[in-house]
């Protein structure tokens, strides 16, 4: 399957499961990134605030505040591009782009400062391959910070055995599902 089938077919995969199910899958995934160690050792985490088919993150990004972590958010800011920003609660967000909840603070800029980024995705392969959504916002901004490592997470049923990857197309160095 090329990746427009790919997604496709990953959609119709998440509508044959109820949100309740989802939502038990998403806390099995969440309980396995906080006990990570990378995840534990980290002072700074570049997360994201999860749509309604993803992986949710919405407690994971307060829990980690608590925990005394920097979390820093994407927020879309053109058509090509997003940035970060720091999150320090709920009332640091408002829906963007595509309706995304994001962070309206302050853009952070310290990217070597992050330690471990948590990435979703439509699907990942075995291999560390990733799709998205189609835009390249991930892949444009994980570009400019090759040496972080990044994370994948999804439903189990969004790892692929393969995945077609191009030369901009930035692999993750683990998938949790």
């Amino acid at each position: 399957m090329n990746k427009k089938e790919l997604r496709q077919f990953i959609r119709m995969q998440k509508r044959m499961y109820s949100p309740e199910q989802l939502k038990e899958m998403s806390e099995a995934i969440i309980a396995k990134l906080m006990v990570h160690p990378r995840v534990k050792a980290a002072k700074t985490i570049m997360m994201y605030y999860s749509l309604d088919d993803e992986v949710n993150t919405h407690e994971a990004v307060d829990r980690l505040v608590a925990m005394g972590k920097q979390v820093v958010l994407p927020a879309v800011t053109g058509d090509t591009s997003m940035e970060l920003r720091c999150y320090e609660g709920p009332n640091d967000l408002m829906g963007g782009f595509f309706n995304i909840m994001e962070p309206v603070g302050k853009p952070f800029t310290q990217l070597e400062s992050i330690d471990v980024a948590i990435v979703p995705g439509m699907g990942f392969d075995t291999r560390g391959n990733r799709l998205g959504r189609g835009k390249g916002y991930y892949d444009r901004f994980l570009a400019r910070i090759p040496a972080l490592y990044k994370i994948g997470v999804c439903f189990p049923f969004q790892k692929m055995p393969g995945i077609p990857a191009d030369d901009n197309d930035i692999m993750m160095d683990e998938v949790i599902s």
